[in-house]
């Protein structure tokens, strides 16, 4: 199978985009082609031995070949016309805008492209905390209590609490306030990125889990069960200062806990309409309940250190990939119309 990542886009997690493409380079085991695109929505096809992070902090990429998408793909432009690139299947590596909020799917979609991520509608659930909290009461998951606020708006929520922007991930701009005097520098930071805050209220010792998987035809396919080491929660630095290094084991949980979990993954999955992805799925449990947290439809490096086989389970989604329905448009409408009342 031969694969386009494509990865970086006009967003707050560009860099995360490039480590991710980085990691799956190592792990991914198939004929890769690499497809940048940089904080102007330019594309350029990178060379495998340029997937190195100074290659796009020092601007380097720029001297890389431009890529065009079109029906078809994307195709680099030349003296005597256009060449596709020879890709089977393109994988949404791109995080946070551009990549989870829908752009990029929509692109794909309506240029008829097979590709692995989230598509459009799905895109717009998971990209908003909020809504994905409405997705979670469709599809009958239990949620943490939460509140939604604007700039200039406190909190109602009781102290302790967690702020985080409503349409970002990698836990940037997210604070826990235990103090009152702490508030007023949490909310710039999360307003920094967002004009919306969600407030959810901070509980000590909650266990936090990480599933990831996706379905084949009508097979769900899970990776391991992660239990992520933490300190308060997982932050930005806990999360990716160790990234390329990152490995798991299977969490220490009750087979009970496990198959809630898979439950819920199904109920969000199916419900969300994320058909064609790969998913990462974090949970808090508390009280042997189980509480979605949030929704990662593109997530870290693909989550490949959750699966045993990481390029076998790639593999089997993309040939599982179901292309939209071609509408057929035959004019017999307007056809009727003309032939009884002449022209219009």
């Amino acid at each position: 199978m031969k694969f386009g990542i494509v990865f970086g886009g006009n967003s707050f997690e560009h860099e995360i985009s490039i480590v991710s493409a980085i990691a799956v380079k190592k792990v991914l085991k198939a004929d890769l082609s690499f497809i940048f695109v940089d904080a102007f929505r330019d594309f350029y096809l990178i060379d495998p031995s340029d997937m190195r992070a100074n290659f796009f902090s020092s601007g380097k990429y720029k001297n890389s070949k431009k890529l065009h998408l079109k029906k078809g793909g994307f195709a680099t432009h030349g003296l005597f016309g256009t060449t596709l690139l020879d890709v089977e299947c393109y994988i949404n590596l791109i995080h946070g805008s551009d990549g989870e909020d829908g752009k990029i799917a929509g692109m794909f979609e309506f240029f008829g492209l097979n590709f692995i991520g989230p598509r459009l509608e799905s895109s717009v659930m998971s990209f908003n905390k909020e809504l994905t909290k409405l997705l979670a009461v469709k599809c009958d998951v239990q949620m943490l209590p939460y509140e939604t606020i604007k700039r200039g708006e406190k909190p109602q929520t009781n102290l302790p609490f967690i702020l985080k922007p409503a349409r970002l991930g990698s836990s940037i701009g997210v604070s826990v306030v235990r103090e009152e005097k702490e508030l007023d520098y949490a909310l710039d930071v999360a307003f920094e990125f967002d004009s919306d805050v969600l407030v959810e209220p901070f509980m000590e010792g909650i266990r936090e889990f990480n599933l990831a998987g996706f379905k084949a035809g009508d097979e769900f396919e899970f990776s391991i069960i992660e239990e992520p080491q933490k300190k308060d929660f997982l932050d930005f630095e806990q999360k990716y200062m160790s990234f390329s290094a990152r490995s798991s084991e299977e969490a220490k949980i009750d087979e009970s806990i496990k198959t809630e979990l898979k439950n819920a993954f199904m109920a969000i999955y199916n419900g969300g309409a994320f058909d064609g992805a790969l998913i990462r799925c974090d949970f808090f449990v508390l009280d042997n309940k189980v509480y979605l947290n949030e929704i990662n439809p593109n997530p870290g490096s693909m989550a490949n250190y959750l699966f045993k086989d990481f390029t076998s389970s790639i593999t089997r989604l993309a040939n599982s990939l179901k292309m939209p329905r071609n509408i057929k448009i035959d004019y017999k409408f307007i056809n009727s119309i003309t032939s009884n009342k002449g022209k219009i």
